[in-house]
């Protein structure tokens, strides 16, 4: 059982589209949104970086230049974080948008001290478009976001497994999954698990993070609540 009181909550653009693989699904959204509101009624601080790639991946667009690709990229995850907080805001929480790229008529800008503050009076703040420059995932924006505002933890929300492994254990039976790894040990060993800058950014100001699975939403409450481990816990050193 882990306890952490504030955290982010890193979710892909793929965990939105569930089977579809493009776009919404309704149902895995809700299922999503009601374990982070189960979570956040164990008096946990959430903020959550979304993804977009369920629209558009800035390395996606190779007929045109990479920068403005990203900034379509950023654009879609704004459009993810609407979406989760009109289903949050539907069962009852309190939520703010926050872009990293001005457009005042949608959300707020990103401010770090009023996050905070956002978080403090006990609402759900959603982090979008990215950290608003060109070349840089929303896995450094989880990784830059959690070290601005202090939080304990950032809880990787993966698709298609439980935690992390040797290889990909959809490809192999013999795949083993970590429990426990350093960040030293995923860089040396090339593990897929963040882009290289958001693993070196945690691991030089010793954020850890649990991979877990997103598929099963609730797991993001049993790390909270369960005695056995979920997921694969990563840190500088145990």
């Amino acid at each position: 059982m882990q306890k952490f009181k504030r955290v982010v909550l890193k979710l892909s653009g793929e965990a939105l589209a569930g089977d579809k693989g493009f776009g919404f699904d309704d149902d895995v959204i809700e299922n999503i949104c009601s374990s982070i509101k189960k979570l956040h009624m164990l008096d946990v601080e959430i903020a959550i970086v979304v993804g977009g790639g369920n629209f558009w991946r800035g390395r996606s667009g190779a007929q045109i230049e990479r920068a403005s690709s990203d900034t379509i990229g950023m654009l879609g995850t704004v459009m993810n974080g609407l979406r989760i907080q009109g289903s949050l805001e539907e069962m009852g929480m309190d939520t703010r948008l926050m872009t990293a790229i001005d457009m005042k008529e949608v959300a707020e800008p990103y401010i770090r001290r009023r996050a905070i503050r956002h978080l403090e009076k006990n609402r759900i703040v959603i982090f979008s478009a990215g950290t608003g420059l060109p070349y840089f995932s929303t896995d450094t924006t989880a990784s830059l976001r959690a070290l601005e505002i202090d939080a304990d933890v950032i809880l990787l929300g993966k698709t298609g497994t439980d935690g992390i492994y040797d290889k990909d254990p959809n490809l192999f039976d013999d795949a083993v999954k970590y429990d426990k790894l350093t960040y030293k040990e995923i860089l040396q060993q090339e593990i897929k698990i963040m882009d290289t800058t958001a693993t070196s950014l945690a691991m030089d100001n010793t954020m850890p993070l649990i991979a877990f699975g997103i598929d099963d939403p609730s797991n993001m409450v049993k790390i909270f609540t369960d005695e056995q481990a979920i997921g694969t816990i990563v840190k500088e050193k145990f």
